[in-house]
């Protein structure tokens, strides 16, 4: 059997600014669709699925982000996840350069949790709070292979 990662499914708030922070970051949206019907219901397992949806893509044509704004049934509304939390984690980024980076994270509302922190001087990363409470992890890699 060969398996491939296709995306990464977020529910948001707000599609248009979920859509300018990725986009701002080097994202390019590559889809957008309304979706409703039996076969969302199906697939999604929601009756009266209904969303607006947008699918994103890194420049370099291996991530992608898809991303839903509940239209029906309502979104609900939870706190937003610690680091430490059982489930979704986060989604993470490599970035030429952190603090241009965090510089348009900032222009958006969206600030580190608590700061730059390098590892093993391999990377500098951060984990940030980005539209709608999603973790978003930025690291720039230090030493070029």
């Amino acid at each position: 059997m060969t398996i491939k990662l296709e995306n990464v499914g977020i529910a948001v708030r707000d599609l248009e600014a979920a859509i300018s922070f990725f986009t701002d970051l080097g994202l390019t949206v590559i889809g957008r669709d309304t979706v409703s019907g039996e076969w969302t219901d199906t697939a999604v397992g929601l009756d009266g699925n209904h969303a607006h949806i947008a699918m994103l893509q890194t420049p370099d044509g291996h991530g992608r982000l898809e991303l839903f704004e509940y239209l029906h049934p309502e979104a609900i509304e939870s706190g937003p996840t610690s680091p430490n939390e059982i489930g979704m984690h986060r989604v993470a980024f490599s970035v030429d350069d952190i603090d241009d980076a965090l510089a348009i994270a900032a222009r958006h509302g969206c600030h580190p949790l608590r700061g730059v922190a390098t590892y093993a001087d391999v990377y500098k990363l951060s984990y940030i709070r980005g539209p709608s409470g999603i973790i978003v992890m930025l690291a720039e890699e230090l030493e070029k292979a």
